[in-house]
């Protein structure tokens, strides 16, 4: 049968249209969507999505900036720090490390995968076994330490190496060339999380100047972990701290290092110290204590000896304080080299009965003699000459009692009472150095008052700061005041030349070609129960007496043989003082000592 045609009404044909052109709209406007969508993901989305992906690829490390030096007089380096890495891994990240290599024909083969492969890698490079690396990089934490303290170079050749999940932690690390030498000094720092923080001394001072600003590197990851050579590259460098100039000289500060512990060994002290101020500046050359720390070591000295004791740890002066009382005597007018005393062995004051240390017959004796046997007995009548409240003054303006402003932490001021607070025996007592304490670095004060023509300079370490910038900082000029007279000052000189000449207490101050002024102190120490047990011997020293360049304060802490400042302490003194004068070159003495008359004929 044949099929008729069929017929479209003209009804249908236009329904026929209109599908049509539903349908061609529809996928006008598919097209459209999707277009516009091609257009918006190109010319609007195309940038942030870039830049979210490379942002995926970019690997950002701190660099810790390295803590500032500290150096001597010279430039010597004391303090400094080196960049180290600490080095992890992410065990979940090691786990997907596919080690690839390419052959001379470029084809590419797996070598192996996972921390196995990324250990046989690493091995060689830390000095480690691989079997044993390996086994700590298996596991789920996202950081387990694998080396600690590595160079830049030993990094940066790990990092190539493109292992994911291996990771970095920059460190700094201080670094003491010298070993102890000025350990009492610079103190020590320990590691916190953002870097090094100061503990104690310099270190602890300066913290603030020392710290720098810290860097950062950011690098392009490939998809295998690999940096890529030519990707993303930036570099915010590290600025490093300040560099502290101190006025210490290495070598003095060495050798004064030496002298004390050597004199701890011999006499049984339970510490000693010893301090050398350039006149008149104030600068200290050396400043030191026996069995100093080792910053680099700290544990290995007990906490009670890791600071500086000749700052912090007052003592009965004893006999050095004598210069005192009749250095205000003769500034007041009141007394001569040449005025006379009768002086017992023993005498009693208003109840109070003192004594000189060796029995002798009462003499007629000058105030030079007084000064250079140094008996307790005259300088109590030279005292007494005086007012309590002007020779308390004096001895304030001397610097006892108060803080001279090192710059260190942990100063002690000392112990002086008001007068009104001294008892009858206390009255006294102060005159000869006792009833009262002092730090070694105030017992120098005293002697480089005297020194520097009678004018007290605060004494001081630090000669500059200078910061990455170029910038240099100087400290403000060290406070000064007057206390005695350029005239008083020199009458002091003249005597304490007597005390180092035979027949003194310190014969053993001497030293070859320089004359030297000084003075002896010993001093009765109680025990925890108020016994008085054990002793302080110390010296302080002015050298050339003729044209002064240093004075030097010398203390020995409960010695348990030779006892006196002029057997323990007296010693360390010509062995410091004699370097610190050849080592500055400074000329010898042309006149000869000033010789006084110590009794009346």
């Amino acid at each position: 049968m044949t099929s008729r045609p069929t017929h479209w009404s003209p009804r249908q044909a236009a329904q026929g249209l209109r599908r049509r052109n539903i349908v061609a709209a529809l996928f006008l406007s598919v097209f459209l969507v999707f277009s516009g969508r091609l257009v918006y993901v190109q010319a609007v989305e195309g940038p942030r999505l870039k830049d979210e992906a490379l942002q995926d690829r970019l690997r950002s490390y701190t660099i810790r900036a390295p803590r500032g030096e500290i150096v001597d007089a010279d430039g010597e380096i004391l303090a400094t720090s080196e960049q180290r890495y600490n080095i992890g891994v992410n065990q979940r990240k090691v786990a997907t490390f596919i080690h690839r290599t390419k052959g001379e024909d470029g084809t590419t083969s797996i070598e192996g995968t996972g921390a196995e492969a990324a250990a046989d890698l690493l091995a060689p490079l830390l000095g480690r076994d691989p079997a044993e690396l390996g086994g700590q990089m298996v596991g789920d934490s996202t950081f387990v330490y694998l080396a600690k303290g590595l160079t830049p170079s030993q990094w940066r050749e790990i990092r190539q190496l493109g292992i994911p999940g291996i990771e970095p932690e920059s460190i700094t690390q201080r670094v003491y060339p010298n070993g102890n030498t000025a350990g009492n000094l610079l103190g020590f720092v320990k590691r916190e999380q953002n870097g090094l923080v100061g503990l104690a001394g310099l270190e602890l001072y300066f913290d603030a100047e020392l710290q720098g600003q810290d860097g950062e590197e950011t690098v392009e990851i490939g998809a295998g972990g690999q940096v890529i050579p030519t990707g993303t590259y930036e570099l915010t460098p590290a600025q490093p701290g300040a560099t502290i100039h101190l006025t210490i000289d290495r070598d003095v500060q060495y050798v004064a290092q030496v002298a004390v512990d050597e004199s701890v060994a011999t006499f049984g002290a339970q510490w000693a110290g010893v301090a050398v101020m350039e006149i008149p500046t104030g600068r200290l050359v050396a400043l030191a204590d026996s069995r100093s720390v080792d910053p680099g070591n700290v544990q290995a000295t007990p906490e009670a000896g890791r600071g500086a004791r000749t700052v912090s740890a007052p003592y009965e002066p004893g006999s050095t304080g004598k210069l005192l009382t009749i250095a205000a005597a003769v500034d007041q007018g009141l007394v001569n080299p040449l005025s006379e005393f009768t002086v017992p062995d023993r005498m009693t004051f208003n109840g109070q009965t003192f004594k000189d240390h060796t029995p002798h017959a009462t003499a007629r004796m000058t105030l030079t003699g007084i000064l250079a046997e140094s008996s307790n007995v005259g300088t109590v009548q030279v005292g007494n000459l005086m007012d309590d409240q002007v020779r308390y003054e004096y001895m304030r303006a001397f610097g006892f009692g108060s803080l001279t402003g090192i710059e260190l932490p942990g100063e002690s001021a000392g112990i002086l009472r008001e007068p009104d607070d001294w008892d009858g025996r206390t009255r006294m007592t102060t005159m000869f150095g006792q009833g009262l304490a002092v730090t070694l670095l105030q017992n120098l004060g005293v002697v480089g008052t005297i020194a520097n023509r009678g004018t007290w300079v605060a004494p001081r370490l630090v000669d500059s700061l200078e910061y990455p910038d170029g910038s240099v900082v100087v400290p403000e000029k060290p406070a000064e005041r007057d206390v005695i007279s350029p005239e008083a000052a020199q009458t002091m000189i003249d005597m304490m030349e007597g005390v180092v000449q035979e027949g003194g207490t310190a014969p053993r101050a001497r030293i070859d070609g320089y004359r030297v002024a000084g003075k002896t102190g010993t001093a009765q120490v109680p025990d925890a129960v108020g016994n008085l047990t054990g002793t302080v011997s110390n010296f302080v020293g002015i050298v050339p007496a003729d044209n002064p360049r240093y004075a030097v304060a010398v203390v020995s802490y409960r010695p348990t043989s030779g006892f006196f400042g002029g057997t323990v302490a007296a010693p360390i003194f010509k062995t410091v003082a004699e370097f610190a004068l050849l080592d500055a070159g400074v000329q010898p003495s042309t006149g000869s000592p000033v010789v006084l008359p110590w009794v009346v004929e």
